[in-house]
């Protein structure tokens, strides 16, 4: 049987009163014995919808976009989070008790570093700094239930989102202690995120060739944040804005020239040279 790792006696009875910390609460054994576990990264099981697998990648994109030139925080999607011995265990089993969200933000951590699951124990303990779920009629009881409670009593993520495209409900809320209190939405009804410092808002348009209301980020001053796909027909519209006004310059030039030809002209058939004017 696996050790348990035995907490220092020192401060006990503090611990006791505040409670335990998330590091703390877990039934771990010794790090060896996680070394040697058979960690499943996929259950096979293929998400709820198109619309799931596609917005998950609108959102690491967006997310990447906003954070660019930062390697200091990993996303995904569908992805399991490994964080107790008994919750591991029970994936090894095939009868998970917990997976992973549909897209989480870790922030402080090497973001170049490959990962097949975001396993706590080989991460310093970290768990994500922020939670979006996409509800569908078979996962939303246990959304906005379970999972609620599980990531505000034991992840104590400090920001969870849920989302679902179809019937349209949308909230957020930040953590207060060990509950989650609701994000006021803004005039636009976009949900404001200290985590990633921008908005989460719906907006209707066209990604990977789909329509649908996706979940997209919007900057504090109110803009969307682009796709590599808007940021390039964003500079390609830039650019022919600007060879539209060079070739509105040049035509302009060229009939100041016609123009200062035609009065030279009729200088020259008045006698007078206007070249000595």
């Amino acid at each position: 049987m696996p050790k348990v790792a035995v907490a220092p006696k020192t401060g006990a009875r503090r611990r006791a009163r505040r409670g335990p910390t998330p590091a703390e609460a877990l039934y771990l054994p010794d790090l060896e014995y996680l070394k040697n576990l058979q960690l499943p990264e996929g259950d096979g099981e293929p998400l709820e919808s198109d619309w799931h697998v596609v917005q998950i990648w609108l959102l690491n994109e967006v997310v990447d976009q906003l954070f660019k030139g930062r390697t200091d925080y990993f996303c995904s999607g569908n992805m399991f989070i490994y964080y107790s011995l008994e919750q591991a265990q029970s994936v090894i089993k095939g009868s998970p008790l917990y997976k992973g969200p549909d897209f989480f933000l870790v922030k402080g951590v090497d973001g170049t570093k490959p990962r097949k699951s975001w396993i706590v124990w080989e991460e310093q303990g970290k768990y994500p700094n922020l939670i979006i779920e996409l509800l569908s009629p078979s996962t939303a009881r246990k959304d906005q239930g379970e999972n609620k409670r599980l990531y505000a009593k034991v992840f104590r993520t400090p920001e969870y989102f849920w989302y679902d495209a179809f019937s349209g409900e949308f909230a957020g809320f930040c953590l207060q202690e060990e509950e989650y209190a609701p994000i006021t939405p803004n005039e636009q009804g976009w949900l404001w995120s200290h985590q990633l410092g921008a908005y989460l808002g719906v907006w209707e348009g066209v990604y990977h060739r789909r329509v649908y209301r996706w979940l997209r980020l919007y900057t504090a001053e109110g803009e969307l944040v682009p796709t590599d796909r808007e940021l390039r027909q964003q500079a390609l519209q830039q650019a022919e804005a600007e060879r539209q006004r060079a070739e509105a310059e040049r035509q302009r030039a060229e009939a100041e020239r016609q123009r200062a030809e035609r009065l030279a002209q009729r200088l020259r058939e008045l006698g007078v040279n206007p070249d000595e004017i």
